[in-house]
Formats: structure tokens, C-alpha cells, sequence
């Protein structure tokens, strides 16, 4: 069990793919989309993890979170339990400075969102901003993965992402 701390950023070019060193394939969907305890299905590669993640602070930086390895045929059989909306995406892994960037580029009902994250270890932590990073959306409950699987991108405004 953890805290996990983290920043969210839209990301404003695919230049973090020249500099990624390593990228794979996620899937995953939403057993519950509640935002008190989102528990999420994930197939990561070739293996199963499940998250129970609890909510957000006020300011969306930092929540409770919980994840544990399953079998990849578990994994499978509970995404065809999930809520409707399964999450599609390729996630670039960046090291900038001192810092893990997770970039994920999403596809069906949420092709053209590209978006970074960093984790830290405290809120007022400083970290290297690379160009690529667009506007900070941290907190903006519009780009939680179990908000985008109920509304994906593709049914916005596009003046309201901006």
C-alpha cells in the first residue's frame, strides 16, 4: 500500500518517442469507476495487475493506491466483467533528469490524447520539464483513465481541451 504522487501533463509533440527507452502495449478496463475506490484491470505485456486506487486529494496530486499481479488468463477473463469503455493505449517510458516519464498515446474512442506522467515523491518536489510537455492537467478529473473510458476523448469539445 502507497501514496501515490503525480503530475499529469498534455503532451504538445511525439518527440518523447525518439527519446523513449522502452514502450508496450496496455489494455485495461474498469471493474468499478467510482471515484471513492476506481478498481481497475490491467494487461500490461503479458501480465495481469489488478488496482484498487482511492480518491484523489483536493487537489488531485496524490491518493491511496494498491496493486497486485494476476495471471494473464485472470486479467482476461475479469476485463470481460468491466464497466463498458476498455482503455487502449501505448505507454513510452522517458527518463528526464532524475524522473520516469510515462507517456501514453491512447487509440479508439480516445485516439489523438497524448499524455505524460511523472511521479514524486513529495508534492513540492521540483523535476525537468522536458519541451514536449504541454499544459499541466493534473487534478482535471476529464483525463482519469476510468473518467475516459465513460467519455472518451473523441465525444469532447475540442475548444474545452485547449
Amino acid at each position: 500500500m502507497a501514496v501515490e504522487i503525480e503530475r499529469k501533463f498534455l503532451v504538445k509533440s511525439e518527440a518523447f518517442k525518439t527519446e523513449a527507452f522502452y514502450s508496450y502495449q496496455i489494455k485495461q478496463g474498469f471493474l468499478n469507476s467510482n471515484p471513492e475506490r476506481t478498481v481497475r484491470i490491467r494487461i500490461k505485456k503479458d501480465k495481469g495487475i489488478l488496482t484498487v486506487k482511492g480518491k484523489s486529494s483536493s487537489d488531485g496530486l496524490s491518493r491511496f493506491e494498491w496493486e497486485k499481479d494476476i495471471n494473464l488468463d485472470e486479467a482476461e477473463a475479469l476485463l470481460k466483467l468491466c464497466e463498458k469503455g476498455i482503455i487502449d493505449k501505448t505507454r513510452y517510458e522517458v527518463k528526464i533528469g532524475k524522473h520516469l516519464y510515462e507517456v501514453d498515446v491512447f487509440f479508439g474512442d480516445n485516439e489523438g490524447l497524448i499524455i505524460a506522467e511523472v511521479e514524486l515523491n513529495s508534492e513540492a518536489e521540483v523535476f525537468e520539464k522536458p519541451d514536449w510537455l504541454g499544459n499541466e492537467v493534473t487534478g482535471d478529473v476529464r483525463y482519469y483513465n476510468s473518467n475516459l473510458s465513460k467519455r472518451p476523448f473523441k465525444d469532447w469539445k475540442f475548444d474545452s481541451v485547449k
